[in-house]
């Protein structure tokens, strides 16, 4: 599926169950709340998306702790389940899709490369993951739109959808 079929198929499913989804994004900047707020009528149930691209950005918005981000740095598992989790605790949805990681061009290191991306989801009551995921370096936009798009799969798997 495009994007923006996911998109659609993501709102649909959460205006099913009567719930508002959430985004806090980092390396997409905005792109996946874009990708849901494209789509006519998506204000029945997107309540909001945290871009939080700095880290000062993750702890003021989200509650990121600068102990997590210390110690496992802003692309890491913790981080994206801090970022799930505050985005629950700071808005109306019961559904919430994080997203941290490095799209380069550079910036990458052998244990962070380029292309990693760390995906937090919540759920009300209490549920998150998280999800690593190295996509192919064939450059930012690339690794921007997978990230859209699993974020948006993982949105739906979280639903039951897949």
């Amino acid at each position: 599926m495009t994007n923006n079929e996911l998109a659609n198929a993501l709102l649909q499913a959460c205006e099913q169950r009567g719930i508002m989804l959430a985004t806090a994004e980092s390396c997409t900047g905005g792109m996946i709340i874009a990708a849901l707020t494209d789509i006519a009528g998506s204000s029945a149930v997107v309540d909001r998306g945290f871009i939080t691209y700095s880290n000062e950005a993750k702890m003021d918005m989200l509650g990121v702790s600068p102990t997590t981000l210390e110690e496992h740095g802003a692309v890491s598992r913790e981080t994206a389940i801090e970022m799930a989790k505050g985005a629950l605790a700071r808005s109306r949805a019961k559904l919430t899709l994080a997203v941290t990681g490095i799209a380069g061009p550079g910036g990458g290191s052998v244990e962070k490369p380029v292309g990693l991306v760390w995906f937090g989801v919540g759920l009300d009551g209490g549920t998150v993951t998280a999800e690593r995921r190295l996509f192919a370096d064939k450059g930012r936009d690339f690794i921007r739109r997978e990230t859209v798009g699993h974020a948006l799969e993982l949105g739906l798997r979280a639903l039951g959808q897949t």
